[in-house]
C-alpha cells in the first residue's frame, strides 16, 4: 500500500486505502502509524526481567556498603538485565569512563556504543555545614551516538528494573559525557545544597 501511495504522491490523487478514500499522503501517515504501532507493541513484549544477581548487588550498595557502585546492562539476548560491574572505591572518573566507554552488540553482531543503568551512592558534605548525606541515585545511560535499536530496548526496560530496586533518590537521564560530570550531578542530587 505504501508503495502505491508513494506513486501518486506527486499528483495530489486520491486513493482507494480500503476503509474509504484519501490522499496518498494519509495513506503513507496511517502505514507509518501502523509501523510504528507495531515496533512499540513488540517492544512492549520484549521488555527485560531483572535477573536476581541485580537486586543482590542493589542491596549489597545499599544496605552493607559493599558498594559503592552498581553498573548494569540487558544480556546479548536482550532478555535479562544482568550486573555488568561494581565498584567498591570512591572512583568517579573510573565509573564514568565505564559508562562512556560502554559497548553494545546489536542483533546484527555489530558492536557499539551502548546504553547502561547504573545506580550510585553519592555522599556529599551540606554547605550549611549541618553533616554528610547520601543519595543513592539511578542513572539512565544512553549516549546520543548509540544505536536506536538499543536505546529503545533499554528505555523500555528501565522501569522494570527501578521497580525492582527500592530506596532509589533520585534519577537521571544522562545523553552525553558532560551530563555525568560529577559537579553537575551532586548540584542534582543535593539539590543545590552541597558544599
Amino acid at each position: 500500500m505504501r508503495e502505491e501511495a508513494s506513486q501518486v504522491v506527486e499528483t495530489g490523487q486520491d486513493v482507494d486505502v480500503g476503509w474509504g478514500r484519501g490522499t496518498a499522503h494519509d495513506v503513507i501517515v496511517a502505514c507509518t502509524e501502523f509501523e510504528n504501532q507495531a515496533l512499540t507493541e513488540r517492544l512492549c513484549l520484549d521488555r527485560a526481567t531483572v535477573s536476581q544477581e541485580c537486586i543482590q548487588a542493589y542491596n549489597d550498595l545499599k544496605l552493607n556498603k559493599k558498594y559503592k557502585y552498581v553498573i548494569y546492562k540487558l544480556s546479548d539476548d536482550n532478555k535479562e538485565i544482568v550486573v555488568d560491574s561494581t565498584g567498591e572505591d570512591d572512583d568517579y572518573d573510573g565509573f564514568r569512563e565505564k559508562l562512556i566507554n560502554a559497548k553494545t552488540k546489536s542483533k546484527t553482531g555489530a558492536v557499539g556504543k551502548g546504553p547502561r543503568y547504573a545506580v550510585y551512592d553519592f555522599e556529599y558534605q551540606l554547605a550549611s555545614g549541618e553533616g554528610t548525606r547520601n543519595k543513592i541515585t539511578f542513572i539512565a545511560w544512553s549516549p546520543d551516538d548509540a544505536g536506536i535499536m538499543a536505546k529503545m530496548v533499554y528505555a523500555s526496560s528501565k522501569e522494570a528494573l527501578k521497580r525492582a530496586l527500592t530506596g532509589i533518590a533520585t534519577e537521571l537521564q544522562a545523553n552525553d559525557a558532560d551530563d555525568i560530570e560529577y559537579e553537575s550531578i551532586i548540584k542534582t542530587v543535593s539539590k543545590g545544597t552541597a558544599a
